[in-house]
């Protein structure tokens, strides 16, 4: 069986592209016609898109790739297009990696599949809660709302990530830059530095002495520095994922200075928006409570929502028992017995995430300002230390002539 990739007009007149498998050419233009089409081009999948294919086995979704799919398929269902032709369009249009799982999906629903079963097979790319919301979305008949709602809540999803990630580029470009800047002092200035001041027998201060002592063992041990950097690494990485080192990594990522209050806000900002998009479209609050407390990227407050589903399965609110809880800022708690108390609780929740949006924007923009004086006290510092101890041999060398 081969693969086509056909352009051809409906009885409406529509145009729709799409793929198609069949033994031949003949046989694809068959095929289609039997669907109601009118074939205006059609052709095998070329060479290039069979590399492209096989070079997205080592690509991988992006969050931007999937927020991009999610508005594209939601304006499609939204425009009335069925499934399989809206995915068809889309497996077209995708890049590479998001059209192999397109693809995939399409040929599952054209096998019979719900698109929620089909969904699940790629828990890599698609979550518990985006499936969750699908299944919700195909029960209650309003898939193509449920799409709506989630295309703009993962939009905003973005939009807050990026903000986080660009107001901390310009720190992370400067750290950065001082490494690249050090090993090269390390491994190419200070050796040579060095010879000159053993030819002349220069009388080198502690600084300097230290200095140099610190690129012989850069220069003759590099290879030890970088396995054991590679190995701390990989054994760092193994730790947090153990339950006990991911709890501990977490607790003390929330204890550190401005980091931890940021930390707790983009969180919260993530676990109230999520919960507010389960409750809006129709997930029960226990099953919602579960799928967060499955997402939640901390395993603090995964603790915290899986104490709270026991709770409220006893029947005490949601409120009373998330006051109990020493993780959760008062204002949640406050502002969800609110939405307990007038059945708006998306609504709530809703306000509740932007409020923690724009806490945690505020506390970027703090902690930029707060990171740009102190980057400069420590390039000062390390200049000058870098200085006297550059420029004090050949001071003594200049007064021994």
């Amino acid at each position: 069986m081969e693969r086509f990739v056909y352009k051809a007009k409906t009885k409406e007149g529509q145009v729709r592209e799409g793929k198609v498998e069949a033994r031949d050419m003949t046989s694809a233009v068959g095929v289609l016609r039997e669907r109601g089409m009118v074939v205006v081009s059609i052709h095998p999948l070329s060479e290039m898109s069979g590399i492209m294919q096989a070079f997205s086995l080592f690509q991988r979704v992006s969050f931007d790739d999937l927020v991009t799919f999610t508005r594209q398929f939601a304006t499609m269902v939204g425009s009335g297009l069925s499934l399989t032709e809206g995915l068809n369009i889309l497996e077209l249009q995708s890049k590479p990696a998001m059209a192999k799982v397109v693809g995939e999906i399409l040929r599952d629903i054209q096998g019979g599949a719900t698109i929620g079963d089909a969904l699940d097979k790629h828990r890599e790319v698609f979550s518990g809660v985006y499936v969750s919301l699908i299944r919700a979305g195909e029960a209650s008949g309003a898939l193509d709302e449920v799409l709506a709602r989630l295309a703009n809540t993962m939009e905003k999803q973005k939009d807050f990530r990026g903000k986080i990630k660009g107001a901390l580029i310009y720190p992370v470009i400067v750290i950065v830059g001082m490494v690249l800047v050090s090993v090269v002092m390390m491994v190419f200035v200070i050796p040579k530095l060095a010879d000159m001041y053993a030819d002349f027998g220069a009388d080198l201060p502690l600084s300097t002495r230290m200095l140099i002592g610190l690129s012989d063992f850069t220069r003759n041990f590099w290879f030890v520095i970088l396995v054991g950097s590679v190995v701390a690494t990989l054994g760092f990485m193994y730790w947090k994922r153990t339950p006990k080192g991911e709890l501990a990594f977490d607790k003390a990522m929330l204890k550190m200075p401005v980091f931890g209050k940021l930390q707790m806000e983009v969180v919260l900002a993530e676990m109230a928006r999520t919960l507010s998009l389960l409750i809006g479209s129709g997930i029960a609050l226990l099953e919602a409570l579960e799928i967060v407390g499955g997402v939640v990227d901390n395993m603090v407050y995964r603790n915290a929502i899986r104490a709270s589903i026991k709770s409220v399965k006893k029947g005490i609110p949601l409120s009373v028992t998330m006051a109990r809880q020493e993780v959760f800022p008062p204002l949640l708690p406050n502002m969800t017995a609110v939405g307990e108390e007038t059945g708006k609780m998306d609504e709530v929740l809703e306000k509740v995430a932007n409020y923690f949006e724009i806490e945690s924007e505020h506390t970027v923009k703090n902690l930029t300002t707060a990171l740009e004086p102190l980057i400069m006290i420590v390039l000062g510092v390390g200049v000058g230390f870098l200085v006297i101890s550059i420029i004090m041999p050949i001071y003594n060398l200049t007064n021994q002539f």
